[in-house]
């Protein structure tokens, strides 16, 4: 038989950390938009008719911003399900607990990361 550990966040806290998790995603979802939106689109910036180098090297930049946006935008991908992840650790009662130590981890750092899943204790052992 498993020994159920009894260290958690109360149901209210749960709650608390839900409402700030949720509000994250929306706000993620939707700079996740805007990095698509702005890889979608054709930055042209009208340089058809200059110089063949200027042409060269802007074609070349626009690759660069089309590797770094989509660099982020798998990044931003990740943080989401990252979020969900919480979401679902929430509902499970077993959010805010270190998977390493198993004690909870501090409140402050939670509301800054809410989707940490270790304690300072346990990210410094690492």
């Amino acid at each position: 038989m498993a020994i159920e550990n009894t260290a958690r966040y109360s149901d209210k806290d749960l709650l608390e950390f839900k409402d700030l998790i949720k509000e994250k995603i929306v706000k993620a979802q939707h700079d996740l938009e805007l990095i698509k939106s702005a890889y979608m689109n054709d930055h042209n910036n009208g340089t058809d008719d200059t110089s063949p180098t200027f042409k060269a090297f802007d074609e070349g930049s626009e690759v660069m911003s089309k590797e770094s946006n989509s660099a982020l935008a798998i990044r931003q991908e990740k943080f989401i399900r990252d979020l969900k992840n919480a979401l679902i650790r929430i509902e499970n009662k077993t959010y805010g607990v270190c998977r390493v130590t198993g004690k909870l981890i501090n409140k402050e750092r939670l509301k800054l990361v809410p989707h940490a899943t270790l304690s300072i204790e346990a990210k410094n052992m690492q």
